[in-house]
């Protein structure tokens, strides 16, 4: 029986010594064995305990192949188990006075592991078959593989599964046509490429990789980007984003949420409009865009902050000249209530009102003073500088024109007034 993980041995005798551990883990293979005669070849931590020992533990690392061997019956002190779902134990040894600490291990093997040790330590049989006291193969550091690129169909891995410890994971030009399932096992992704394929829809599990820094996209046939992924922990992890060469029309409202976004591509698309709360984007530097159905850019993002925008080869609109006016008074009932939950800025679900009021209240429309509105507002275009949201722009056309229409929103009549010198 074995286990794959980074192990640090730490001695309790080191703090009275004055001295303290180098408090680093080393990747190691755990196996379980029976106990063997002990001969001069095979190093063993602690002193001689009589009586029989239904196994051991034999502790191996890529720098020490045949390892040290811990005996276990009897020998456990205590178990630390309270961060074990994400892959983390001590094992607390009596002799020698050391803690064996485990981490980066798979939560389900490491807790089958711990079951098999606790047995030993009472001296029962265990149930697992144990392996043989012999040398680790080279071949098994392999499993700690950190980076694994591929790049055609026919070595894409079929019948065997991709190493654990994986941290950076590109699989292109491999025909696939749905996320493979395995990838999410992979806890430990930072970086998944997955550009060159024919995937069509995403599953809402890639949003439980919690440590994905970067995904790409690039060249497939989806036509959307879910909620679902806009609500998980992406939301905290992902920096880079990259979609282009799809066919996506529209992003959701709550793409917005993946504020720790920087980088985001999105050309080659049949994008319509970019989401309207794109200003939330703060951490945004490089957007490239180009190539895509775009009419107008929406008001917020006059807010982006930008190292680099390419928008070339969009079809922008001439601002029109007469606003459209759509406003209302009085307000209605929906429209105040809408505009008095969003100005005070009051918590809603769909566990509290009707779901398509949440819509409504997650497309409302900001108004260039700040407050919202719903359906009662005036819309306005004019022309925006590219250079003031972005240090580097690429020419939106042939022209070389570097301007691009705005769409505004005004929640009354005196805030149109006061903003036409900004529509002329």
């Amino acid at each position: 029986m074995k286990l794959h993980c980074e192990v640090e041995v730490v001695s309790r005798h080191l703090p009275a010594l004055g001295l303290r551990n180098r408090g680093k883990g080393v990747r190691a293979v755990l196996t379980l064995c029976p106990q063997a005669p002990r001969g001069p070849s095979w190093p063993r931590a602690g002193g001689e305990r009589g009586g029989p020992h239904p196994a051991c533990l034999l502790v191996c690392t890529l720098r020490d192949k045949r390892g040290t061997r811990y005996e276990l019956k009897e020998n456990i002190e205590q178990f630390f188990t309270k961060f074990v779902d994400e892959g983390k134990a001590t094992v607390r040894l009596k002799t020698p006075p050391v803690d064996i600490c485990l981490s980066k291990a798979n939560s389900i093997s490491l807790k089958g592991f711990l079951s098999a040790v606790r047995l030993a330590h009472r001296g029962c049989d265990v149930e697992a078959p144990l392996s043989a006291l012999a040398p680790v193969k080279t071949s098994e550091f392999e499993k700690f593989k950190t980076k694994m690129v591929i790049t055609s169909k026919k070595d894409y891995p079929v019948s065997k599964n991709f190493p654990y410890y994986l941290e950076h994971l590109q699989t292109s030009y491999c025909g696939l046509v749905r996320v493979d399932m395995r990838m999410l096992c992979l806890k430990n992704l930072r970086k998944l490429d997955l550009s060159h394929n024919h995937i069509k829809k995403l599953p809402a599990t890639i949003g439980d990789l919690i440590y994905l820094q970067e995904l790409n996209l690039s060249d497939n046939h989806l036509e959307s980007f879910s909620v679902a992924l806009c609500h998980s922990t992406l939301q905290k992890s992902l920096r880079s984003l990259d979609l282009s060469k799809n066919k996506i029309k529209a992003l959701p409202v709550q793409f917005c949420q993946l504020q720790e976004l920087i980088d985001l591509k999105l050309d080659c698309n049949e994008l319509i409009r970019f989401p309207f709360k794109i200003g939330q984007l703060t951490n945004l530097r490089f957007l490239s865009a180009a190539q895509n159905k775009l009419p107008f850019l929406p008001s917020e993002f006059r807010n982006l902050s930008l190292e680099y925008l390419d928008l070339f080869g969009n079809t922008f609109e001439q601002p029109k000249v007469l606003p459209v006016i759509m406003l209302q008074m009085p307000l209605t009932l929906l429209e105040s209530s809408a505009r008095t939950i969003l100005h005070n800025r009051i918590p809603y679900g769909s566990h509290i009102i009707p779901f398509h009021l949440c819509q409504d209240l997650d497309t409302a429309k900001t108004c260039v003073c700040g407050r919202f509105c719903l359906s009662c507002f005036t819309q306005g275009t004019t022309s925006m500088n590219l250079h003031s949201v972005a240090h580097t722009v690429v020419l939106v056309d042939n022209m070389g024109g570097t301007e691009a229409p705005v769409i505004s929103y005004f929640c009354s009549l005196g805030c149109y007034i006061n903003s036409c010198d900004m529509l002329k």
